[in-house]
């Protein structure tokens, strides 16, 4: 009997397509929750430890994708010690492109890019763990590029932070992707995933804007900070892996209406 997975972050915008996919794949799923309330969820708690060595009990691959721009690391410990505990598992990661590059020294660089410094921090705790393991870094969603334009848009004029760009990936390409690691032999640190294209975030604005007919002052604004300074060199960037099909535009046809 093929050991079950277990899934943290499965209610969020990556968990959400990976656990139907792995499902489909013929797989036992369990969803790792605070709450544990409804079907296949497993009650557990990575920022107190409460329920997580039962929720990891059995489980042959642990799939890692919860995520936040604070206590990564911490939450990875957690994981990582209560895997450890109940045997082997494989511990299959996502990251994102430019953890390794993204320098968080300031609370400026913190209130921005926290969320790199965050997965660096986590990456290095899975790295380090001693268990077999795979991590994926990739760029950011279309989901999310969404989330941050549409509140954007909200003022009538919008600033923009100068020179700064993404290569947003669709958030079911990389679903994909992590369905084939979880279910793939032990890998390492794998070559990243990407979009299609490169876009400046004032591009990614007006590209909302004319999805949703509305008109808005873009002003670029210049900020501060070793972090800023990177991703404006492209540190979050991985144009050699632009694997990722489906574009924006593409995603906002199908999802703005």
């Amino acid at each position: 009997m093929t050991a079950p997975i277990l899934i943290t972050g499965g209610t969020g915008t990556l968990g959400r397509l990976v656990v139907p996919r792995l499902r489909a794949a013929g797989r036992e799923v369990r969803v790792l929750s605070r709450t544990g309330r409804g079907p296949g969820l497993v009650t557990g708690d990575l920022a107190t430890g409460a329920g997580v060595d039962a929720a990891v009990a059995g489980a042959g691959i642990i799939v890692h994708l919860a995520g936040s721009a604070k206590g990564d690391d911490d939450k990875a410990r957690t994981l990582v010690a209560a895997a450890k505990r109940a045997g082997r598992p494989h511990l299959v990661h996502i990251s994102v492109v430019g953890a390794d590059r993204v320098p968080v020294v300031s609370a400026a660089d913190r209130m921005a890019f926290g969320y790199f410094a965050a997965k660096r921090g986590a990456e290095e705790v899975v790295a380090g763990s001693g268990l077999p393991w795979t991590t994926l870094r990739a760029t950011q969603f279309h989901q999310l590029t969404l989330t941050v334009a549409r509140q954007m848009a909200r003022m009538p004029v919008v600033a923009v932070p100068a020179g700064v760009r993404f290569q947003p990936v669709d958030g079911a390409e990389v679903a994909d992707r992590m369905v084939e690691l979880a279910l793939g032999e032990p890998a390492g640190l794998v070559p990243d995933l990407a979009g299609p294209h490169v876009y400046g975030m004032d591009e990614l604005v007006r590209g909302y804007l004319r999805a949703v007919g509305r008109r808005r002052l873009i002003v670029p604004v210049r900020f501060a900070g070793r972090a800023y300074r990177a991703v404006r060199a492209g540190a979050n960037l991985a144009p050699g892996r632009a694997v990722g099909v489906r574009t924006w535009p593409d995603f906002l046809a199908a999802t703005v209406h």
